[in-house]
């Protein structure tokens, strides 16, 4: 059994470097995240955050509007539950033993 774990795990990492090969070289400008036009013709998400992020938001900086405004929701959600864990940890480590 541990034999056909070691050739198993053989065959993915072959198969993950038989995959590399087809990826853009690293930096290349002709690297599909670097087009502002998709395949199908419409425009890509990415050019769109850069160039509507300050007049959506009138914040300068990206990353913010992108956590803020444009995930908001989803952001929220994800503090909530972090939240919600760190607080059962709480109420569960400060529990007396009687």
């Amino acid at each position: 059994m541990k034999a056909f774990n070691f050739i198993l795990l053989g065959v993915f990492a072959a198969i993950l470097l038989y995959a590399s090969f087809g990826l853009p070289a690293r930096g290349s400008a002709d690297a599909p995240i670097h087009r502002d036009v998709s395949p199908t013709g419409g425009p890509v998400a990415a050019s769109h955050y850069i160039q509507n992020a300050y007049p959506d938001a009138a914040t300068p900086n990206i990353v913010t509007v992108v956590l803020a405004d444009y995930r908001g929701f989803d952001t929220f959600g994800e503090v909530l539950v972090v939240f919600s864990a760190g607080m059962a940890c709480l109420l569960i480590l400060r529990r007396k033993n009687d």
